[in-house]
């Protein structure tokens, strides 16, 4: 292919005025000195109502006038350079072009600054990328929190020999979904009901759904008579075997209503509070075993159980409650423990939404928070 010669005959003139971006040569407080055919178009102004006369600053938004003034204008002092600034320069139709600016600080001969030399790219087509890339975003964080809300919605069930509480505390609301979650269901409708609570990696979209594979899966393997560790077992079956909810860690319990007895089993999950009448709460702490999908093979995984008094309660909760990067694990659940003792006579709705609270309230914890509070009732009398 030939290409006319009047084409590649190009004038550094030429190249500076027609470049793909805008060019402009300012004094040190922002004043034109020169500027670029392409800056112009970009502007919306011809030079001679630029050179001299205006400062580059002036054609910015005012937030843009401010961080100019704050940001840009000293880091270009310290470092000599500033990179990829995204602007919003204002044309005088009022209309805006989203910019990213490029500058460099130019010295005289004695050292002193002198000069700055700038590019101005055209950023209308980053900006509405970014724009659909967080719009994307967001539908999917909010399908995430409807599909976990849809999950964890609907009464918790209740017994006359049993009260129930429940309280969950997102770690922030700019954040992604994450995956804890809880159920509690009748195994035999007023004897015995079956209680978890559960944690799954990751957030967003992605652990709810999983979250939801999971606690479905739990609810089937319940209904086949499995003792609480078998049925952990057969759940991290389920996880390995459709590859979904690896080192998820789940708390399960059986608790017989009228019996007080409770079989337990904690995979990898914080180990559930118990308070019983004039006792110092105390932790759960049989039963372990690592989280799901944490082995290759099958493998027996232990349980345990513990006597329920009357007016005894049982505290389930996420890992949320006790990890802060800020201090040790133990330290954590030794304020658990304090915390229950202090709510030991309080219902359990009361319970589970004082100590969710507490630690939403606290920094540190960038995670979620799920805690669910059970209390066997005394018999009347």
């Amino acid at each position: 292919m030939t290409i006319p010669a009047a084409l590649l005959d190009e004038s550094a003139e030429d190249l500076f005025e027609t470049a793909p971006c805008g060019y402009l040569t300012t004094a040190v407080d922002g004043r034109f000195l020169r500027v670029n055919r392409t800056f112009e178009e970009m502007a919306g102004r011809e030079r001679e109502d630029l050179l001299g006369k205006r400062r580059f600053q002036d054609l910015l938004t005012v937030g843009g006038r401010i961080y100019h003034e704050t940001h840009l204008a000293p880091l270009l002092r310290m470092q000599g350079s500033v990179r990829e600034i995204a602007v919003d320069l204002v044309r005088p139709d009022g209309s805006r072009l989203p910019a990213l600016v490029n500058s460099v600080l130019r010295y005289d001969e004695a050292g002193r600054p002198a000069v700055i030399r700038t590019t101005v790219f055209d950023a209308t087509d980053r900006r509405r990328y970014e724009q659909e890339l967080l719009h994307a975003r967001r539908r999917e964080q909010e399908v995430a929190l409807e599909l976990q809300r849809s999950l964890l919605a609907g009464a918790l069930t209740e017994g006359e020999g049993l009260e129930l509480g429940v309280a969950y505390h997102p770690a922030d609301k700019g954040l992604e979904v994450g995956g804890d979650w809880y159920d509690a269901f009748w195994l035999v409708p007023e004897e015995t009901i079956a209680v978890v609570v559960g944690d799954v990696v990751g957030r967003g979209l992605a652990a709810a759904a999983t979250m939801g594979q999971l606690r479905s899966a739990l609810r089937a393997l319940a209904s086949t008579g499995f003792e609480p560790g078998a049925l952990l077992e057969a759940l991290s079956e389920f996880s390995r075997r459709h590859e979904l909810g690896q080192m998820a860690t789940v708390a399960y319990a059986e608790i017989d209503v009228r019996l007080g007895l409770m079989r337990y089993a904690c995979a990898g999950h914080p180990p559930p509070v118990v308070v019983e009448p004039a006792k110092p709460a105390r932790l759960a702490s049989d039963g372990r075993s690592p989280p799901l999908d944490a082995y290759s093979f099958w493998t027996d995984r232990p349980d345990a159980s513990l006597q329920l008094p009357p007016g005894g309660m049982v505290v389930f909760y996420s890992d949320g409650l006790i990890e802060r990067s800020d201090r040790p694990l133990q330290a954590g659940l030794d304020e658990l423990l304090a915390s229950v003792d202090e709510l030991r006579d309080a219902r359990p709705d009361t319970v589970a939404s004082s100590l969710a609270q507490a630690a939403a309230g606290t920094t540190g914890s960038p995670d979620d928070v799920c805690v669910l509070a059970l209390r066997r009732r005394p018999a009347r009398t």
